[in-house]
């Protein structure tokens, strides 16, 4: 599969495009377990209503959806056959899809955070203590 075939492009309608196929695999039986989770970990990531980095942090806060959505859409392509991908591209077109929100996506964000958080309070404890 060439990567300049299939290469994600940042326009908004193309990358809807992207995800509605990636939605589509998921519900699919033939898509390999591993294309599953990581289309399901970037359409959760995608649609959920909470970013990793806040949109108001400057450049930041905008270069996750730019980097990290595109990154995943391609991972995701690449795990997946040929045939099988460009079969829900083509359902995709014919049919648009009305994408919901992704809770359990405002979830996966919410646990990275308590996580960064619960390992920068334990540095801090230690770097405290030792003080």
């Amino acid at each position: 599969m060439s990567w300049q075939k299939f290469r994600p492009k940042t326009d908004k309608a193309t990358l809807w495009r992207y995800l509605t196929a990636l939605w589509l695999l998921l519900r699919d039986s033939r898509t390999p377990w591993l294309a599953k989770l990581v289309a399901g970990l970037v359409v959760a990531y995608a649609l959920s209503p909470v970013d990793l980095i806040p949109d108001f942090i400057p450049v930041l806060g905008l270069l996750d959806d730019l980097i990290l959505v595109p990154l995943g859409v391609m991972l995701a392509i690449r795990l997946v056959p040929e045939r099988l991908w460009r079969e829900m591209l083509q359902r995709a077109d014919a049919q648009p899809l009305r994408l919901p929100r992704m809770l359990w996506g405002l979830v996966m964000v919410l646990l990275v955070w308590a996580v960064l958080l619960g390992l920068f309070i334990a540095w801090l404890m230690r770097t405290l203590a030792a003080a």
